[in-house]
């Protein structure tokens, strides 16, 4: 089992950043890929960004230029550097951890980003 907990989210200014952090704890296997979902309500869950233990990073086109996701391997960390945020960036964002040899991921409880004047 592998538990994630997020951490970062809140209410930001449009323009400002957010950084959210992932940690994950349990049986990790090496070979696998973590990184971030969001969802708004009423629309369906959608990949923001992912990233690979050789850090080979992933992007949704919505998000490109101005969110940078990372990790650190030895401290089991995903993070999620959020700048030039939207209004349409509000959301609840998901951690996960995909286990490659299974095609199995694991979610984190979410963080709410609320991105308002």
């Amino acid at each position: 089992q592998v538990q994630l907990v997020e951490s970062g989210g809140g209410l930001v200014q449009p323009g400002g950043s957010l950084r959210l952090s992932c940690v994950a704890s349990g049986s990790i296997r090496s070979s696998n890929l973590m990184g971030w979902y969001r969802q708004s309500p009423g629309k369906q869950r959608e990949l923001v960004a992912s990233v690979s233990s050789a850090d080979d990073t992933n992007y949704a086109d919505s998000v490109k230029g101005r969110f940078t996701a990372s990790r650190d391997n030895a401290k089991n960390t995903v993070y999620l550097q959020m700048n030039s945020l939207k209004p349409e960036d509000t959301a609840v964002y998901y951690c996960y951890l995909l286990v490659l040899r299974y095609q199995y991921k694991y979610w984190g409880q979410g963080t709410q980003v609320t991105v308002s004047s």
